[in-house]
């Protein structure tokens, strides 16, 4: 019978010490991992972390030929007249409501598509479908608005046309008040709906199996298996979604809005994106227009950390 081999704590400590040498470093094992994080990195640092800098003239009368350094500082002069302008009021006005149509009409019917292709079991007809509404996002918004300016114009429209047909008023969607809005939204669902729904066809799939399996054993139907077990299981992913949609409440993005945007609709169809090009490019105001995007990244931060905290005091995951 072989004795046992008496080892003292310092070669053992020897031992873990070569070890450890031995063992590659982090980021060398992960070499790869971290190439593929470095484009990401490289574009929140260069153009999302870098601007904040300039943030600084928002509380300046910026000249551009003084640069940042040589422009005189006023204070909060730029925030008063932001918030005493008439103007203020009608922009917050439609971007809220603007918001609240993709919060009420658009946020949810991603999910509705997604869990009526998840029912789909013939798998040429479930992916021919997905690509038909996946196709659309892939368009810029110059395009999407293109499209429906064919099909929604005054003159040659093929929408009025087919109303004058049947002996109706021709309608301006393009340029009336009352349609401008319904327009917007419908080009985002149109647009977006598809590709929206990718995140959560990834949730369904990974749902236990089992809990189908059990509903089946209860005799539960098609539709309670997907209230029941389906919807409880993606709801962390719906309420993530959520709370990073809150937090662009006045960010709708300025180029779709741009190109739906023109002088008899402008009362309803401003919203603060395209006030700070107008304020900013056009006008040349550009501490203001600083002061304006300011003020919308303050809200939006603020949102998103009230939203999460409610979510984490409902009993959800969060954001972070």
């Amino acid at each position: 019978m072989a004795k046992p081999v008496n080892v003292s704590d310092a070669s053992l400590l020897k031992l873990d010490r070569q070890a450890v040498r031995k063992r590659p470093f982090g980021i060398r094992k992960h070499i790869l991992l971290y190439l593929m994080i470095l484009p990401g990195f490289l574009y929140f640092v260069v153009f999302k972390y870098f601007p904040m800098g300039g943030l600084v003239i928002a509380f300046q009368d910026y000249q551009p030929y003084q640069g940042i350094l040589g422009s005189p500082w006023v204070g909060f002069k730029h925030f008063v007249r932001l918030f005493t302008e008439p103007t203020f009021f009608m922009l917050l006005r439609n971007t809220l409501v603007l918001f609240a149509l993709n919060i009420v009409v658009f946020f949810p019917l991603p999910i509705i598509l997604a869990l009526m292709l998840n029912e789909v079991r013939h798998r040429f007809f479930k992916n021919s479908i997905q690509t038909i509404v996946y196709i659309p996002h892939f368009m810029s918004w110059v395009i999407i608005v293109s499209i429906s300016y064919v099909f929604l114009t005054v003159d040659g429209g093929v929408l009025n046309e087919l109303l004058a047909s049947m002996g109706l008023p021709k309608i301006s969607f393009l340029t009336s008040p009352e349609w401008v809005r319904t327009v917007y939204i419908g080009q985002i669902i149109w647009k977006e709906l598809g590709w929206s729904t990718i995140i959560y066809l990834a949730a369904i799939t990974v749902v236990d199996t089992q809990l189908y399996e059990a509903a089946d054993m209860d005799g539960a139907s098609r539709l309670r298996k997907t209230w029941h077990v389906t919807l409880p299981a993606i709801r962390p992913v719906i309420i993530t979604l959520l709370i990073l949609q809150i937090g662009s409440t006045l960010d709708l993005g300025f180029e779709h809005m741009y190109l739906l945007l023109n002088s008899l609709n402008r009362e309803v169809a401003e919203i603060f994106d395209t006030y700070i090009y107008t304020a900013g490019l056009k006008n040349g105001q550009l501490s203001y227009s600083t002061t304006v995007g300011l003020f919308k990244g303050v809200v939006g931060l603020v949102l998103v950390i009230l939203s999460n905290r409610l979510a984490k005091k409902l009993g959800e995951d969060g954001v972070y």
